[in-house]
């Protein structure tokens, strides 16, 4: 359950209406603390920031940050919808998570929430004449956060909903589970290649309901299985698609397979948090979309294939390095690895089918394989390899020009 509970608050944090209204409570319990800081004021400044200049500011604040807030948030939905529409719909949910989007927008609701908090607590008589001194020193705090909130989101509005802005995110949100893959790989679970095969008679564990494995709390249950001395094989690794019954894994001896079954967590979509896959997928997804008849744009599938070719050789010199971590935390767990070949697949697959007619798209296609069939990642090396030749195939069978042909085999062989 701690992973599974670690795993919900990171959920929930990221979630726009949980940060902004996780902001804006803290913004009301400042307002409310006000009085219990006004301890040993000088009366001098009592005097000097009186109630009547701090409410004229507050009254300007209140009222501005609401129209502020509005049309941000009308702005924020209206170009995420667009960077949907442009790239692939999956793309939608990394752009809500958009932390400089919601810390810009928690500012403008928290400095609203706070204005109004102390108009309405001047206006009850809650503040005393020295609680308006704090009030006014909040206030000024206030007044600079939502400066330095204004030029970062006048920065932010100039690239949000653009193209490269969301294959940039795309490209950011995608690395951290490939970086976790290189530095734990299976997810510090024993590898399928390293350990005994299922054996006959195996129980299987049921899928309680249909939709994409998330997350699988690996800690825990490796602790359970040690407990009953058992070992269990997982067919359906993080972004796999289980139907409900279907077997989620297997394990040679359980007293309380359900108890097995609650570390596996299941949803109607796939998530970054251990998908290595999932980011991949996506640049594939946009790069199919530019290369639709109605977009035409091989200019982005060009910009995708070199972003994916970037991922995979920094995951394959991480890959190589001397310190990576290759102890198995969870000796009990057994789970198939995430292979180069998979990666390979998962990014150029069906970008080499939608834009294999296309010379300047192939082209780059296959100097990006040939740059990664140097990998020193030996297995990124053959994977790329058998990539550059299937590239090759498609190209013999939808390039019907033998000049053309010839050209993009001797881009093959360059780098």
């Amino acid at each position: 359950m701690r992973a599974r509970l670690w795993l919900l608050i990171n959920r929930l944090w990221r979630q726009p209406g949980i940060r902004i209204s996780a902001f804006g409570a803290a913004a009301l319990v400042i307002a409310l603390i006000a009085p219990l800081l006004d301890r040993s004021l000088p009366e001098s400044l009592v005097e000097r920031f009186s109630r009547d200049a701090v409410l004229p500011i507050l009254n300007i604040l209140a009222s501005s940050m609401l129209a502020v807030t509005t049309f941000s948030l009308g702005i924020m939905v209206s170009a995420f919808r667009s960077a949907a529409g442009q790239a692939t719909p999956r793309v939608y949910r990394i752009l809500m998570q958009d932390m400089t989007t919601q810390n810009v927008m928690s500012v403008f609701v928290g400095a609203f929430l706070f204005s109004l908090g102390a108009i309405v607590m001047f206006r009850a008589h809650y503040y005393g004449d020295s609680a308006a001194v704090i009030v006014f020193a909040m206030t000024l705090i206030c007044i600079f956060l939502i400066i330095v909130a204004i030029l970062r989101w006048i920065a932010h509005l100039s690239q949000l909903g653009s193209l490269d802005h969301t294959l940039a995110l795309v490209e950011k949100t995608a690395t951290p589970p490939l970086v976790s893959l290189a530095k734990r790989p299976n997810l510090g679970a024993r590898p399928a290649s390293n350990a005994p095969r299922l054996p006959d008679g195996a129980l299987p564990l049921l899928s309680p309901k249909s939709g994409f494995v998330q997350f699988i709390s690996l800690s825990e249950l490796n602790e359970k299985l040690e407990d009953a001395d058992a070992n269990l094989w997982v067919t359906t690794p993080p972004g796999s698609w289980v139907l409900k019954g279907m077997p989620l894994a297997y394990v040679d001896r359980s007293d309380d397979p359900e108890a097995l079954i609650d570390n596996f967590t299941l949803g109607d979509e796939r998530t970054f948090e251990q998908d290595a896959r999932f980011g991949i997928v996506i640049l594939s997804e946009v790069a199919s979309r530019a290369l639709s008849p109605g977009v035409n744009d091989p200019g982005t599938a060009i910009d995708v294939i070199h972003r994916i070719e970037r991922i995979l050789w920094d995951l394959g010199q991480r890959m190589t390095d001397e310190d990576r971590e290759t102890e198995v935390r969870y000796p009990r767990v057994i789970i198939g690895s995430v292979s180069a070949k998979n990666l390979i697949q998962d990014g150029y697959s069906a970008l080499m089918q939608d834009g294999g007619n296309r010379f300047d798209v192939m082209a780059q296609m296959l100097k990006a394989t040939n740059r990664l069939s140097r990998s020193d990642w030996s297995e990124l090396a053959q994977a790329a390899e058998a990539a550059r030749d299937s590239a090759l195939g498609i190209i013999d069978r939808r390039i019907d020009d033998p000049d053309a042909v010839k050209t993009l085999r001797e881009k093959a062989k360059q780098a």
